[in-house]
């Protein structure tokens, strides 16, 4: 497995700090929104990662933080009135139940709050305040940048040009305009935790280094995030985590690109912002994340309701070959094992093994998937009822190992209501003009899927068989 490493710039071999093992701490939300569909791609690309690892047969520590105290969180409350914990609670489960739609895998993820780790941020600080790392003004508590090796490593931020005042905020209460807060001083009303510098709360970036310390050890395998991330949350990870306990805290780190809307730069003032919720209004969530892996991961990427169109159609064509290849599996009754079916067998393995490939090659998610179009195109120019049912058996297993690595294709072939009632009412329209042929079509189409019709006084009345 090679991985682009941002912090080196170039693709290096994986190797694990235990062997087979691997701890992942992918940067999760902050809980006062729903999330918007570019806070949608690192969970779909960081959880491919997760179950091609798994795949690979790594034991997987996948890591995913819910910041759960911020200044957006405090005024989202305060405007509503309520308590900061109805305002989390809230957002948690919108996205708890997005990740589901997307089939994240939740059930494997360990997500940390912020709040339960208070006191441990509590104790981080104070070594670094022993170290002279870190000082305390009237209640704020500021990282000494100036005592990190090499700040800016990350990003590629020079910390001279920093220090020169380039788009940094003035705060003339710190000894250097690059230094960072990692404790607040409480305002009036908001919510506190007494300290060794008074009543206050923890700054953003101490609580990834916390948590992820206490779960995955002082270095971790891979850290990932959005690339708008590297600077400053990222540098600043680095730099209190590495001062403190004077090892290297992530070996890997990746970072996904951005997105846009319409070609333009995602923007609640500029009309284009969708959150997942408002997205999946019109898509099958299913749909948006084969949208977000059809590209590999670094790349930027547009989206349109156009290109979901369009993936919606491509995410389709993968379907119909599953169907087709649950047909033959069906109605095949050679079991032959002849010159022929072996180069069938090796083909398809084939495809198996450059699908295998791309995704060792720094997880490159869109030559895979052309992978698995190959497959299917393969399977519907050469085989059929005819074929052996070895090499059907095998192309299934693979379409179904590989797309399960995606995290597509999972869906059982079951018809909704809606579609039920629209297939009722073209077989109704078919009968009125005497298509017969199209009636009874419809009607044993529906039968196959399990739908049994029943014609009455009061109107065609169906069930599930």
């Amino acid at each position: 497995m090679k991985i682009y490493n941002t912090l080196t710039r170039k693709k290096e071999e994986f190797i694990p700090i235990e062997e087979k093992k691997v701890g992942i701490y992918a940067c999760g939300p902050t809980v006062y929104d729903y999330i918007h569909v570019g806070n949608a791609r690192p969970m779909v690309v960081f959880d491919t990662l997760r179950r091609f690892f798994e795949y690979e047969g790594y034991d997987v520590d996948f890591v995913v933080n819910f910041t759960d105290i911020d200044d957006k969180i405090i005024n989202k409350a305060i405007e509503q009135n309520v308590q900061i914990s109805e305002i989390t609670e809230k957002y948690i489960n919108a996205y708890l139940n997005v990740a589901e739609e997307l089939n994240v895998k939740e059930e494997d993820t360990i997500h940390p709050r912020a709040t339960d780790y208070v006191e441990g941020m509590i104790s981080f600080i104070e070594g670094l305040v022993k170290k002279d790392a870190a000082y305390n003004v009237d209640g704020n508590v500021y990282f000494r940048v100036d005592k990190a090796e090499d700040y800016g490593k990350l990003s590629g931020r020079n910390i001279a040009d920093l220090k020169s005042g380039a788009r940094v905020e003035i705060n003339e209460e710190k000894e250097n305009s690059v230094d960072f807060g990692l404790w607040k001083k409480a305002k009036e009303g908001e919510p506190y935790w007494e300290s060794p510098w008074g009543k206050g709360r923890p700054g953003w970036h101490i609580e990834c280094s916390v948590m992820s310390r206490d779960i995955l050890g002082d270095t971790i395998d891979i850290h990932a995030g959005g690339e708008d991330l590297q600077f400053p949350h990222h540098e600043n990870e680095i730099a209190q985590s590495e001062t403190l306990t004077e090892k290297t805290f992530a070996n890997y780190w990746m970072h996904n690109g951005m997105l846009t809307i319409d070609d333009r730069k995602m923007s609640k003032s500029e009309g284009n912002f969708f959150t997942v919720e408002e997205i999946r209004e019109e898509f099958d969530l299913e749909v948006l994340r084969y949208f977000l892996i059809s590209s590999h991961y670094r790349t930027p990427i547009n989206f349109s309701r156009d290109i979901m169109e369009q993936m919606k159609n491509a995410l389709e064509r993968l379907y119909n070959g599953k169907k087709n290849l649950e047909y033959l599996l069906e109605k095949s009754s050679n079991h032959k094992l002849d010159k022929k079916t072996e180069a069938e067998l090796e083909k398809i393995d084939e495809f198996k093994e450059n699908f295998i490939l791309n995704m060792r090659d720094d997880l490159n998610t869109a030559a895979a998937i052309s992978e698995l179009f190959d497959l299917v195109r393969y399977v519907n120019q050469n085989m059929t009822i005819e074929t052996s049912k070895k090499s059907i058996e095998r192309a299934y297993k693979v379409l179904l190992e590989l797309s399960n690595i995606l995290g597509i294709l999972q869906k059982e072939d079951e018809l909704l209501d809606d579609e039920i009632q629209e297939l009722i009412d073209k077989r109704t329209e078919a009968r009125e003009n005497k298509d017969f042929a199209l009636s009874d079509k419809i009607r044993d189409d529906l039968i196959e899927k399990g739908i049994h019709l029943e014609d009455t006084a009061e109107g065609v009345k169906w069930r599930r068989l």
